[in-house]
Parts: C-alpha cells; sequence; structure tokens
C-alpha cells in the first residue's frame, strides 16, 4: 500500500514536472471563485407578473455571454449556485441545489432550471430568517469558495422573524457578503416603504463591496439582474449611479419599519 502511494505521488510530481495537468483525482472539484446563494422573495406582496420577471431575469442572466465570460476569467473558472425561494420565518425552499457551473452547457441547464419551476406564493416577508438560511446553506454545502455572497431580492422590509441587521451582522461576521435586489415597481401600499432601496442599503445588504440594483420599472428588470449578477461574478464595483453601494455611516432608515407596520395593523 506504500509503495502504491509513493508510486501515485511520484506519477503526479512527473506529470507537474513535465507541465502536464494533474490528473482529475488530485484536483478539488469543491473549489471555486464564488459560492451564491440567490434567495428570492415569493410573498404574497409580490405579484405573478413580477415573479415571472424575476424568474425571467435571472433565467436570462446565467445565459449571458457576458456572464459565462466571467465566470471563466475567475481564477478557478467556476462558481456554484444554489437557488432558493423565501416568505415567512419558516418558509424557505431550495429550488435548485447547489451546482458548480464552469461551462456553457451547466450554466445553460441551471437557466433552463430556473425558468421551468412553477410559481408559488406564500405569506409574511422575512429577510433575515432568508439570510440566515442562506448561511447554513454556505456553512453545509461542502464548497471551499474564494468568496461567498447572499444575493437577496424582495419588494418589502422585514416584517417577521428576527431583526434583518442582526441576521446581517452576522453573516458578515462570517465573512459573507450580502447584496440586494430591492424591487420598487409599484407605489408603495399599506406594508410597504417608500423608499425601499434606502432600506436594503441601510439594513440589508454587508460586507466588504456589497451594493443593490433597485429594480423601478418592469423594462429594467431583466436587465438589473443580469447586471447584478455579473458584478458578483466578476467581483467588480458597481460603477452606474443607479446601483448604490453601502454608505458606512450611520444609517438613515428605520430599519424595524417593516415590524412596526405589521403591528400597527393588527393593534387598530
Amino acid at each position: 500500500m506504500v509503495r502504491s502511494a509513493i508510486a501515485h505521488l511520484a506519477a503526479g510530481l512527473a506529470l507537474l514536472w513535465t507541465g502536464l495537468p494533474l490528473p482529475a483525482e488530485a484536483q478539488n472539484d469543491n473549489e471555486v471563485d464564488l459560492a451564491l446563494v440567490i434567495a428570492v422573495d415569493i410573498s404574497f406582496s409580490m405579484d405573478t407578473d413580477e415573479q415571472a420577471l424575476q424568474r425571467e431575469g435571472f433565467a436570462q442572466a446565467f445565459r449571458s455571454q457576458q456572464v459565462h465570460d466571467a465566470i471563466r476569467g475567475g481564477l478557478l473558472g467556476k462558481i456554484a449556485v444554489t437557488y432558493m425561494e423565501w416568505a415567512g420565518s419558516l418558509d424557505q425552499k431550495v429550488i435548485i441545489p447547489w451546482t458548480v457551473l464552469d461551462n456553457s452547457e451547466s450554466l445553460m441547464a441551471f437557466a433552463d432550471k430556473i425558468a421551468s419551476t412553477p410559481l408559488r406564493r406564500a405569506q409574511r416577508t422575512s429577510i433575515s430568517s432568508a439570510v440566515d438560511f442562506g448561511v447554513k446553506l454556505l456553512e453545509e454545502s461542502g464548497i471551499e469558495a474564494v468568496r461567498q455572497v447572499i444575493d437577496v431580492s424582495g419588494d418589502g422590509p422585514n416584517n417577521q422573524g428576527r431583526a434583518i441587521v442582526q441576521a446581517r451582522d452576522d453573516a458578515v461576521a462570517k465573512g459573507i457578503i450580502i447584496n440586494g435586489l430591492p424591487i420598487m415597481m409599484r407605489q408603495p401600499g399599506y406594508l410597504d416603504i417608500a423608499e425601499l432601496d434606502v432600506y436594503y442599503r441601510d439594513c440589508v445588504i454587508g460586507g466588504q463591496g456589497a451594493f443593490t440594483v433597485p429594480v423601478r420599472e418592469r423594462d429594467q428588470f431583466v436587465e438589473a439582474i443580469k447586471t447584478k449578477i455579473l458584478l458578483e461574478v466578476a467581483s467588480l464595483m458597481p460603477e452606474k449611479p443607479s446601483l448604490i453601494n453601502r454608505i458606512q455611516s450611520a444609517p438613515t432608515t428605520n430599519c424595524l419599519a417593516g415590524e412596526m407596520q405589521w403591528r400597527d395593523r393588527w393593534s387598530n
């Protein structure tokens, strides 16, 4: 057994000396440039048109040649992604489990799975539980990633579960980046807030280089998601004025606004 191990090691060194690639078993398939959790809001505040646009946006992003090129341009040339849906504090569901994307075929297959999954809706909005669930997915993935990102999209503030700031800070303390896609295509209703993009900036996103890409018009939806995924894959900072960087000064938003709205609704 010892002789066999030595022989195997010698063969590997010989390949290195001759400039040839190591055999597949000597490579770590779990090492990737990016481990990305896509966390998608399916609460009842999201109408079916918005959900369909959201699905289309993510599917088109992973079909984009720009995204394919960005992945190939990474140090390892591959990323790992999982797609999950969330609503209330007890409602998080993995739609597509961890998948390594390293070529056009795997990316197109991932996009097709997103597009073909039936739509569903559920009660309440717990961004904090979505973030906590995303952290758990990353910790249990078995994937070694240069960067870990949770990509949260939604159209309302946290109104259930623990405070979003607590969930955000715990995730950031583990080295995880949280980026946001606040959806602002409708006039705010009785459980919405007017400046959801500012709420996401101050209360949801966090970590080095974290950013939001707000969506205010339907015709912006697909391009906004594509831009956001491209920035995350390529580890770039946004340059366009519409892409809001996290401000490090004291927040200007009440991060318990959603909880207070829900309390006021049922106390009247």
